[in-house]
């Protein structure tokens, strides 16, 4: 009976959603609060110190089957935008930021931080703070510690019929899923609540960092269009939760009610359109030349190649 009451507890509280600490979600609603806030609350079955550790065996997971992007000026740009977001928000840990060479509309976030960016995304942006956007959605996740808050969530209503006894009681339960290699797999997919805050959470950061917010609401819109007129084109994890109009609708609003004006902007920087460019040209260097398919040649690697492009004597204009 005793288990089964505390079991109850906690099931109560996650339909609930935490919802008696009200001054808490008041605050997530105060840009002026941010890093003085605890945007994380809630039943948690996982420590800080596990999450990060989790985190970064999944990040050596993802790094060997993906292609990351290693040119320095590029993976340097994207770590930097997102650090300087990460300074804005309220996470209490450090993040870190990786390219993924894929062309699929698509980015997440791994316990304790660990954020990837697929270059689609990059290249469907327009301008730096559409992609701000992104990465300063991927740090509400973060911030708020969804993945681990997820898994906690699924493991109590798939293991709500099951004595914890067997497990050794609440605290053996999160040791074994803690170390378990399939428990984090339901961290990909978070629910729409989750969503909705790290679309709360996100479009503050962007304003604190100075970047437009609206910017946040372009980028949900250039996604929406690309998986309309290219479907496939946007991952399905990306598109779990679609772009629909009320989750625009919503975030607009809490644009306008929540956020005080800036005198200025940033929307773009000539970096960001020297580091758009960068890419392009580490595509064309992947592309076979189909007239030197037949000759043998020594193997190189993208770096060396890029590096040589660089170093071509190039004509001026005057």
């Amino acid at each position: 009976m005793r288990i089964a009451s505390k079991l109850a507890v906690i099931v109560l509280a996650l339909s609930l959603g935490h919802a008696g600490n009200l001054p808490a979600q008041d605050k997530k609603k105060d840009p002026n609060a941010i890093g003085e806030r605890n945007v994380a609350g809630g039943p948690n079955f996982y420590s800080l110190e596990k999450e990060i550790a989790l985190g970064k065996q999944l990040s050596i997971e993802v790094r060997k089957q993906a292609r990351i992007v290693e040119d320095p000026i590029v993976a340097e740009y994207i770590n930097r935008l997102g650090q300087n977001l990460a300074r804005h928000s309220d996470v209490t840990f450090p993040v870190s930021f990786t390219l993924i060479d894929a062309e699929e509309i698509n980015a997440f976030t791994l316990p304790g931080g660990f954020v990837f960016v697929n270059t689609g995304v990059l290249l469907l942006s327009d301008n730096e703070a559409e992609l701000a956007s992104v990465l300063a959605h991927e740090l509400g996740h973060a911030a708020a510690r969804h993945a681990t808050r997820q898994a906690t969530r699924d493991q109590v209503i798939n293991l709500s019929a099951i004595p914890l006894a067997i497990f050794g009681g609440v605290a053996g339960l999160a040791v074994r899923q803690a170390s378990s290699v399939l428990a984090p797999m339901a961290m990909f997919h978070f629910s729409r609540a989750f969503e909705t805050e790290a679309d709360l959470l996100g479009i503050q950061y962007l304003w604190k960092s100075g970047y437009d917010p609206n910017a946040g609401i372009d980028m949900f819109e250039r996604v929406e269009s690309t998986e309309r007129r290219q479907p496939g084109a946007v991952s399905r994890l990306f598109r779990t939760h679609p772009m629909t109009p009320d989750r625009i609708e919503a975030t607009q609003k809490n644009i306008d009610s929540l956020l005080p004006e800036h005198a200025e902007y940033v929307i773009n920087t000539s970096e960001y359109e020297s580091v758009r460019e960068r890419l392009r040209d580490l595509a064309m260097l992947r592309k076979p030349d189909p007239k030197e398919a037949t000759r043998p040649t020594l193997r190189r690697s993208l770096s060396e190649r890029l590096v040589d492009a660089d170093e071509r004597p190039t004509a001026t204009r005057p």
